[in-house]
C-alpha cells in the first residue's frame, strides 16, 4: 500500500434517488478496474444482505477499494455505494464524511427526484466536488437533454459537465473514472502526522468481534499497534488492518488518506461508536467532528409471539442492533402482550427491513404494534414539574399522557417534506396534504412538467400510510423525502377504548383532536369483529375523557324463549321475554369481558388491509 502516495488517492461515493442505478454503476466500476471478474452474475455485488437482494435496494453503505492506472500513474480509488431511501439518509451523510467527492447519478428516464435533491444538498453542504452522471441512456424513453436542463436549473451545474452513461451495458463508464481522477481532489493529509482515523461504519462478526470501517486522516496504522478511542477512552491492540476489495483483504499497513477496515478486539459495536476518532496510545489528537446521532422518527412496540421466546428474541435483538446502530431499544411491557421492547426506527422502511432481518437471519417471528411518534408536553403544575425534575416531558407511551389541567401545551413532532411530482397530479397531492394537516411552504417548477412542493407535516400524519397514498395517487411518479423540523404545539387528546364501561389500557392512543372521531369509530368497528359474542350485550366505546365519541354494540346470544308458545295470549310471550331481558341485565352487571389476545394482535398490528 505504500506505493500509493496521498496525491494518487481518490475517495468518492455514489449518491442518487432509489432505483437510479447506484449499485449497478458500482458493479461496472469494480469490473473495469479488475477488482471483480466480468461475468453475467455481477448484480448488486456490494449488497450483501439477503433483504437487499430480495428487495433490490441498498440498506447499508458498502465500501470497496479499486486500483486503476490513468496516464501511466497508478491510482487507488475508494468507492462507497450508498442507500437511496429517505430512511437511510443517515448512512449517506456518514459515508460522505470519508469522501472528497461524489458521483451524483440521475436516471435519464425519471429525471431529478426528491431524494436526488436531498442527497445533493448533503454533498453540497459537506463541500465535496460533484460529478453529475446521467444513467440509463439505453432506455427507449430516455431524455438526457431534459435531465441536463433540470440539473442546470436546480443545482447550477453546467450541462457540458454531465456524463451520459448506461451502467447496465457499460457505455461510457470508463469516462466516469477519468473524471473522478481529474475533478475530485486527493485527501488533505500527511503520513508524517500522528495517527488520526475516523470510524464511519461498523459491522459485527461473531468470531472476530467488531469490524470498523475507517478513513485515515493522518499517520499510518499497522498490526500490533496500541490505539485509543476518543469517545470511550478504551485501549485496544490492532489485530488486523486491510482494505475492502469488496471482500476483506488483510494488508500490512494503511497510510493517510486511505480507507479500510480494522479489527481490534472490540466486543460490542457500541464501542466502535460511529463518528469516533482513533489515535495511537500516548499520542492524543484533536478528535474529528463526529456525526449527529440518528434521531428515531417512528416508534413501535415489539413483543415475542410467545413469552417463552423472550430470551431468544432478546439475544437476537442485541446481535442485530450491533449491525444496525441507528435503532434505539427501550424495555417495555404491555398487559395484553407481555414483556417486550419499544424500538425507535428512522422510518417505516427501516422498520420493515429490521423486522425482515429478524425473521431471516434469526428465525424470530414477532408482533409489531402500529407505529407511533414521540410527543412532548409542557407542564404547568408545580407538583408534576417537581416529580419529573423538568418542565417538558416526552411521551412515547399513551399511559404516561398527562391530564390537560396540568399541562400548558402539548407539542407534536413535525417534518419538512419535499414532494417532486409531474404537474398533472398537483391537485390530488395538494388535497392529500391538506387532509393530513400539512402547511404549504414552497412550490417550484423544475421544468415545464415537474413540480417540487415543500410542506410542513405533522409526523404522525405521514408515518403510517402517507407514502403509499402518495404513490397510488400519482401512479407511482411522485417521490417523497423528509427531514426533521422540530416540534410545534398541537391540540392533542388521549382516546380511551371502553369495553362494557371498563377502559382497555393497551388500546389507548394519542392523536389530534380532529382525527379522533374517525379513528375511534374505526377501532370500535374492528373490535366488534374480533371480540367473541357473549350471553349478554357488550358496549364497545371510544371516549375522550368522559365524552363518548363512538360506540358499537355487540349483541348477546339469545335463546328463543317463545318457541314453546303456540298461539295463546300476547301477555304470555311478553312475560317470557321480560324475564329473559332481566336475566341478561343481571348477567351484564356481573359479567366480565376478557378481550382475547389475538383480538389485540389483530387490532394493534399495522393496518394493511385498508
Amino acid at each position: 500500500m505504500s506505493t500509493y502516495p496521498v496525491e494518487s488517492i481518490r475517495n468518492f461515493s455514489i449518491i442518487a434517488h432509489v432505483d437510479h442505478g447506484k449499485s449497478t454503476l458500482a458493479d461496472r466500476l469494480l469490473e473495469i478496474t479488475g477488482t471483480i471478474s466480468k461475468t453475467d452474475r455481477n448484480k448488486q455485488v456490494l449488497d450483501k444482505l439477503q433483504v437487499e437482494r430480495e428487495r433490490g435496494i441498498t440498506v447499508k453503505a458498502q465500501s470497496a477499494s479499486l486500483f486503476y492506472s490513468h496516464e501511466g500513474i497508478n491510482y487507488l480509488l475508494n468507492l462507497i455505494d450508498t442507500p437511496g431511501h429517505v430512511d437511510f439518509s443517515y448512512e449517506v451523510s456518514r459515508s460522505l464524511s470519508a469522501c472528497q467527492g461524489v458521483i451524483l447519478v440521475v436516471d435519464a428516464n425519471e429525471g431529478i427526484q426528491a431524494q436526488t435533491v436531498a442527497n445533493f444538498y448533503l454533498a453540497f453542504e459537506a463541500q465535496l466536488s460533484i460529478i453529475p452522471v446521467i444513467n440509463k441512456i439505453d432506455l427507449k424513453n430516455a431524455d438526457p437533454e431534459r435531465v441536463e436542463k433540470q440539473i442546470e436549473k436546480l443545482f447550477d451545474i453546467p450541462t457540458d459537465e454531465c456524463i451520459r452513461i448506461s451502467a447496465k451495458q457499460g457505455t461510457n463508464v470508463e469516462k466516469v473514472l477519468q473524471k473522478v481522477i481529474e475533478k475530485i481532489p486527493p485527501p488533505q493529509c500527511n503520513t508524517a502526522d500522528p495517527l488520526k482515523a475516523l470510524v464511519f461504519d461498523s459491522t459485527f462478526d461473531h468470531y472476530r468481534g467488531v469490524i470498523a470501517n475507517i478513513a485515515l486522516f493522518g499517520g499510518e496504522i499497522t498490526k500490533g499497534q496500541k490505539i485509543v478511542s476518543a469517545h470511550t477512552k478504551k485501549r485496544y491492540e490492532v489485530h488486523e488492518v486491510g482494505i475492502l476489495t469488496p471482500n476483506e483483504q488483510p494488508m500490512h499497513k494503511l497510510y493517510a488518506g486511505q480507507v479500510g477496515y480494522l479489527i481490534a478486539g472490540m466486543k460490542e459495536v457500541t464501542e466502535a461508536q460511529i463518528g469516533d476518532t482513533l489515535f495511537l496510545y500516548k499520542q492524543p489528537v484533536e478528535p474529528l467532528p463526529g456525526f449527529k446521532s440518528a434521531k428515531p422518527m417512528v416508534f413501535a412496540g415489539m413483543y415475542p409471539v410467545d413469552q417463552t421466546e423472550y430470551n431468544n428474541l432478546k439475544s437476537a435483538l442485541e446481535r442485530l442492533t450491533l449491525n444496525d446502530s441507528s435503532v434505539t431499544v427501550h424495555r417495555d411491557s404491555s398487559l395484553a402482550l407481555g414483556a417486550g421492547w419499544r424500538l425507535g426506527f428512522l422510518g417505516l422502511l427501516h422498520m420493515e427491513v429490521f423486522n425482515q432481518r429478524l425473521e431471516q437471519e434469526y428465525n424470530m417471528s414477532v408482533i409489531l404494534t402500529a407505529p407511533t411518534v414521540p410527543y412532548k408536553a409542557v407542564l404547568s403544575s408545580a407538583k408534576l414539574i417537581k416529580e419529573y425534575g423538568k418542565d417538558q416531558i416526552t411521551i412515547i407511551n399513551p399511559a404516561q399522557f398527562p391530564d390537560k389541567l396540568s399541562v400548558s401545551e402539548y407539542l407534536e413532532p413535525t417534518v419538512l417534506g419535499t414532494i417532486v411530482t409531474p404537474q398533472e397530479y398537483i391537485g390530488k397531492i395538494i388535497t392529500l396534504c391538506q387532509d393530513r394537516r400539512a402547511v404549504q411552504k414552497d412550490m417550484l417548477y423544475i421544468d415545464e412538467n415537474r413540480v417540487m412542493l415543500k410542506y410542513l407535516f405533522p409526523l404522525n400524519e405521514i408515518v403510517v400510510d402517507f407514502y403509499d397514498a402518495l404513490k397510488s395517487l400519482s401512479s407511482g411518479y411522485a417521490s417523497f423525502d423528509y427531514e426533521d423540523a422540530g416540534y410545534q404545539s398541537a391540540d392533542l387528546i388521549k382516546m380511551d377504548i371502553l369495553v362494557n364501561g371498563n377502559p382497555v389500557e393497551e388500546l389507548a392512543t394519542i392523536m389530534h383532536k380532529d382525527k379522533a372521531y374517525a379513528a375511534g369509530k374505526l377501532l370500535c368497528e374492528r373490535l366488534k369483529e374480533t371480540i367473541p359474542r357473549q350471553l349478554f350485550e357488550i358496549a364497545i366505546q371510544a371516549a375522550i375523557g368522559k365524552k363518548i365519541i363512538a360506540r358499537e354494540t355487540l349483541k348477546a346470544y339469545r335463546k328463543n324463549v317463545v318457541a314453546k308458545c303456540y298461539g295463546g295470549d300476547i301477555t304470555r310471550r311478553m312475560k317470557l321475554l321480560k324475564r329473559q331481558a332481566e336475566g341478561k341485565r343481571l348477567m351484564r352487571k356481573i359479567g366480565n369481558v376478557e378481550v382475547p389476545r389475538d383480538a389485540f394482535i389483530r387490532v394493534l398490528k399495522r393496518e394493511t388491509d385498508k
